[in-house]
């Protein structure tokens, strides 16, 4: 599962689906199985830079510095893309990173976004004539930016099998925990939430 990071990331797009999976693991781990996700963190940024130490870090919003476990050159294809959302302008013209969702997406069993992170799934040219959604916010920006995506508003999250992109934030928690219904099981996406004490909108 490759989780993408990048500066000006939004911090709960990218780290709540990934104590979603973080948790499930847990979960399943107590009962002495093997957890069942491997969450592999890439860095946008190709090369490193001058206060980057051995591991590749990005800058979140709100200067929350986060590490990660390769560089997007380095990253190999995964089987679950997550592309989180925050300021995008940069990481969507960013060629490293579209040619690694263009080499995932064939052989991924879904590539998904939080919030803005569909406008990089966009700028890749990954989405087509399915509805796609994003935060709020930025629905009408979506639709001027691509005009023949069909975007739709007033949902959590959409799933159309290969590709799932979610509204904003906070909604990034939900599709987590449905990919790990989806993945997994049900039980297994239940009792996450219940060990996060989160109320859960499976919608």
């Amino acid at each position: 599962m490759g989780l993408l990071l990048f500066d000006e990331v939004e911090v709960l797009d990218a780290c709540g689906p990934f104590e979603v999976f973080s948790v499930a693991n847990r979960v399943v781990a107590r009962s002495g199985a093997q957890p069942p996700f491997e969450v592999l963190l890439v860095s946008a940024r190709p090369e490193a830079a001058e206060d980057d130490d051995a591991a590749p870090r990005v800058r979140a919003r709100g200067g929350l510095r986060l590490g990660a476990d390769v560089r997007v050159d380095d990253a190999p294809t995964c089987d679950v893309v997550l592309v989180p959302g925050g300021v995008v302008d940069v990481v969507a013209a960013n060629t490293a990173v579209l040619a690694w969702l263009q080499r995932c997406r064939p052989g991924a069993e879904v590539v998904a976004s939080v919030c803005t992170g569909a406008f990089v799934l966009a700028a890749a040219g990954l989405l087509d004539e399915r509805p796609v959604t994003t935060h709020w916010e930025d629905l009408d920006d979506l639709r001027t930016a691509h005009p023949d995506l069909h975007v739709v508003g007033d949902v959590r999250y959409l799933d159309h099998g290969d590709l799932a992109t979610s509204a904003g934030i906070s909604a990034g928690l939900d599709l987590a925990l449905h990919l790990v219904a989806r993945l997994e099981s049900p039980e297994l996406a239940t009792a996450t939430a219940r060990q996060m004490d989160y109320a859960w909108r499976d919608a």
